[in-house]
């Protein structure tokens, strides 16, 4: 099938307005016209328009009668929601990874978390946040990819934009950046064990932490 120059427009659109979120450009809870978010993403009218109900269907954006656009709030319900999930597609791609005995680049985790942590535990570091998160999100990518599904990756990258929002509200400290690393590599330590229950004991137990570090009570149900 054809790609249409609309269709592409669409996606060009899109692909912008996804990286004005993700770098904190449009940050949670800021409200925009579409004059202002067309003159942001530099697309035709109808381009973005396509684009905003596409960010919309996935929850990054709300259109507001007579009010105008809405990103995401990064409220601790939200907050809360979006880790858990993220947690069970952790807990779920560990136990793929595991039980089909696939092959891990662990030796490279290990070495990336284990630098980005002594970075963060000296006295003498540059901002390490864009690093920390990126070092973050190769474990938890990795994690759910080894689900094996198209609609498990759909849903864990729609995930991932709206955390990326999140975490934009709130600059990694060095001390959660430390605590954060060392809870990664107890998964990691599972992982290499090939232990199960412990690498998902050990996932939930990050989430946890994550959840209070954002100020956020975890759900006990």
């Amino acid at each position: 099938m054809t790609t249409t120059n609309k269709e592409l427009q669409t996606e060009r659109a899109y692909a912008t307005l996804l990286g004005l979120l993700r770098d904190g450009t449009l940050s949670s809870g800021m409200f925009l016209s579409m004059p202002v978010l067309v003159k942001d993403i530099g697309m035709p009218l109808s381009a973005v328009r396509e684009a905003v109900k596409r960010a919309e269907s996935t929850g990054l954006l709300s259109v507001i009668p007579k009010r105008g656009i809405m990103v995401m709030p990064a409220d601790p319900e939200t907050t809360r929601e979006c880790l858990a999930l993220r947690a069970m597609f952790d807990c779920e791609g560990a136990r793929c990874l595991i039980e089909g005995g696939a092959e891990m680049p662990l030796a490279q985790l290990r070495a990336t978390h284990q630098d980005l942590l002594d970075r963060a535990n000296s006295e003498d570091f540059p901002d390490l946040s864009q690093r920390a998160i990126s070092t973050d999100l190769s474990l938890h990518d990795m994690l759910a990819d080894g689900i094996g599904s198209q609609l498990s990756t759909r849903l864990y990258a729609e995930n991932r934009d709206r955390i990326a929002v999140i975490q934009n509200s709130r600059p990694f400290l060095p001390t959660r950046i430390v605590s954060a690393m060392s809870e990664h590599l107890e998964i990691i330590a599972t992982l290499e064990a090939r232990d199960t229950h412990a690498a998902q004991h050990a996932i939930r137990r990050h989430l946890h932490n994550t959840l209070q570090w954002w100020g956020i009570q975890p759900d006990q149900s």
